[in-house]
């Protein structure tokens, strides 16, 4: 009786196919979640370009000031009051604001007898604005960079408590968020400026005195979320502490979606500062930020519409460029959210 060992010959074998083995082999290198989010960055142009426009008013804020021929941000000449913007190699560009013609036809520099070039132009005491802009973007960048972080700060360790313990004890402190949402938050902002004295640090308190409840409101959904997780079951079932629950499982989980709202944090506030000194409460004089330019240049808007137009195209640009740059960095760390 004929076995299947029997009938299995050598002929029904073929050899093995070297190439196709080679095709089920990973090729691609392997990228860390950072790494990955990097990439998924680069191919954003939008926020690649929000990018390249934030590094470059940062480092015109910094270099800017040193193109000027006013010696300091307060250097000021009457013989120079409200002269009209002028740069040399652009002044038979008519349709450009930069020819140093006032609005009757006459060139103020050969009127006044200037021989310098103010690039944006001068104020009604003949301040440079080409400095006073860029001292004002300064300003209004270390106050948002500042009260934002300052936001995340609060939001993240109020959020991470409530959200962690849960219970009574996040009853009580949702029930603090409530009221004060239920609070407006200019009428806020505005009482602590009035009582506090003028300055950069009253703003910044200011601003970051309400501004982290967003945060803490995102962060304590993220931790709801996370600590019902398996991993942070399992580190609990196997005696870890809650410091290091939090430190190695809750937090690291949660960065990706701080430095998210950082980047819409800080836009944020600088807008609250441009605000705010647009109103007449922001800084004292002789400081300079966009939003008390911007409030200088409308009071001369109709004769000098200049003085209002440089520092409220700069705003506008350094908004849009974070909001843009803070939706592409979110796609980024977590594509689900695009949908």
């Amino acid at each position: 009786m004929a076995t299947a060992r029997d009938e299995i010959t050598k002929d029904m074998f073929e050899p093995a196919d070297l190439e196709a083995d080679k095709k089920e082999k990973i090729t691609r290198e392997s990228l860390s979640y950072w790494q990955d989010v990097y990439r998924r960055l680069k191919k954003n142009k939008g926020a690649v370009a929000g990018l390249f426009v934030i590094l470059a008013i940062v480092a015109m804020a910094y270099i800017g000031p040193y193109f000027s021929p006013a010696e300091t941000i307060d250097d000021q000449e009457l013989i120079r009051s409200n002269l009209p913007p002028k740069v040399s190699w652009l002044s038979d560009v008519s349709w450009l604001p930069f020819t140093g013609v006032n609005t009757d036809g006459i060139d103020m520099y050969e009127a006044r007898n200037v021989e310098e070039n103010y690039w944006f132009g001068a104020d009604k005491l003949g301040r440079d604005l080409w400095i006073r802009v860029w001292e004002g973007t300064k300003v209004s960048l270390f106050i948002g960079l500042v009260a934002g972080v300052g936001d995340i700060i609060i939001g993240v360790i109020y959020g991470g408590i409530s959200g962690y313990f849960g219970g009574r004890v996040d009853d009580v402190m949702e029930r603090i968020i409530e009221i004060l949402i239920g609070i407006p938050q200019l009428v806020l902002v505005i009482l602590l400026i009035v009582v506090l004295e003028p300055g950069l640090t009253a703003i910044i308190f200011a601003i970051m005195f309400t501004g982290w409840i967003s945060q803490a409101r995102i962060v304590r959904g993220q931790t709801l979320q996370l600590k019902t997780q398996e991993f942070t079951l399992a580190a609990r079932a196997l005696g870890a502490k809650h410091s290091r629950i939090i430190r190695k499982h809750i937090v690291p989980n949660t960065v990706g979606m701080i430095i998210i709202t950082m980047m819409f944090s800080i836009p944020s506030a600088i807008f609250a500062e441009a605000f705010l000194s647009f109103i007449g409460l922001g800084v004292p004089a002789p400081q300079a930020s966009l939003g008390a330019l911007i409030n200088e240049g409308y009071k001369q808007i109709q004769f000098h519409p200049y003085q209002a137009l440089f520092p409220g195209v700069l705003i506008s640009l350094l908004l849009l460029a974070f909001n843009i740059f803070g939706d592409g960095l979110r796609d980024a760390m977590d594509p689900k959210m695009r949908k």
